[in-house]
This record gives C-alpha cells, sequence and structure tokens, in this order.
C-alpha cells in the first residue's frame, strides 16, 4: 500500500473533477481547530483539523451545519454551498476565482478575502500534478475565521 493510500483510506482511485484536497499547509498557518468539514471526502479529509464530517453520502447541503466550519465546495457547483456559508456564518471556505453569479454573493456576504497565489491540491491517489490554473481565495463568515485569515499570514487579507 502506498503512502498516498494510506492518507486516503476510504478513497476511490478515480478521482472526480471535483475530488481536490486543500493541502495541510493551509491548515497549518490558519491554526484553527474546525468543529465540521462540510464536503469531505469519504473518510473525511486527511489534512482538515476536524473530527466531524460531512461526505457526499451525508448530503451536507441537507444537513445541519454547526460551531465553526471549514468548506472546500465542489468548484463545479458551489452556489449553494455559498449560500449556505454565507447563511451559517461561521467558518472558512476555500473558493476559485471565478465570474460566476455566486461570486457576487460571497464578495458582498464574507467577513474576509485572502488571496492565495498558487495551490497545489492533493486526490485519492496523492498530490495533484499541477496547480488549478485559476487563483483560490480563503474567505471568512463571522469574525473568527477573519482573525484566522489575518493571523494566517499567507496574503493581505480584505
Amino acid at each position: 500500500m502506498t503512502d498516498q493510500l494510506r492518507l486516503f483510506p476510504d478513497a476511490q482511485r478515480e478521482a472526480t473533477s471535483d475530488d481536490y484536497y486543500t493541502p495541510a499547509w493551509v491548515f497549518e498557518a490558519l491554526g484553527e481547530q474546525f468543529d465540521l468539514d462540510v464536503c469531505a471526502p469519504p473518510g473525511g479529509g486527511p489534512f482538515v483539523p476536524t473530527g466531524r464530517y460531512y461526505t457526499q453520502a451525508d448530503d451536507g447541503l441537507a444537513s445541519e451545519w454547526t460551531g465553526f466550519v471549514w468548506m472546500n465546495p465542489p468548484f463545479s457547483k458551489p452556489l449553494p454551498w455559498i449560500m449556505k456559508f454565507l447563511e451559517h456564518g461561521n467558518g472558512i471556505g476555500l473558493v476559485p476565482t471565478s465570474n460566476g453569479q455566486w461570486m457576487d454573493h460571497l464578495w458582498n456576504g464574507a467577513s474576509g478575502w485572502l488571496v492565495l497565489r498558487r495551490i497545489n491540491f492533493w486526490t485519492p491517489n496523492g498530490p495533484a500534478p499541477g496547480s488549478i490554473p485559476n487563483r483560490c481565495w480563503l474567505v471568512s463568515a463571522g469574525e473568527r475565521g477573519l482573525k484566522a485569515l489575518h493571523r494566517s499570514q499567507l496574503g493581505k487579507v480584505r
């Protein structure tokens, strides 16, 4: 068994276009413990510091969100996740740069924004080759998330 399969014991070998996981250095910089990962891979994200998570089988959109949440939504259809994130109002999310309608909702509703220059994600099979072509943002909802963005020193927070 490879090291990657030990990191992702419940993940399928074939990834979909939405199966990209946030690398550990993001969480190390944020220095936070999350109460819930709202859209995790099977078995939970290997680097997300949380004991609770919702997978696709749990339907994170239909389930109740509690506490301080981490959200790395499916990049193929983020709008419903963004709306629930803003309604919940307590957490940090990672989103791609976009011209989509959801970006306006997030721009007007998030408490903070931090652009990440480049991010190399992980897949169920280990490190993804290359990086996502668009820049990604860390966004906060609420005061705790905003403080974590500032503390992270990953870039300028707006």
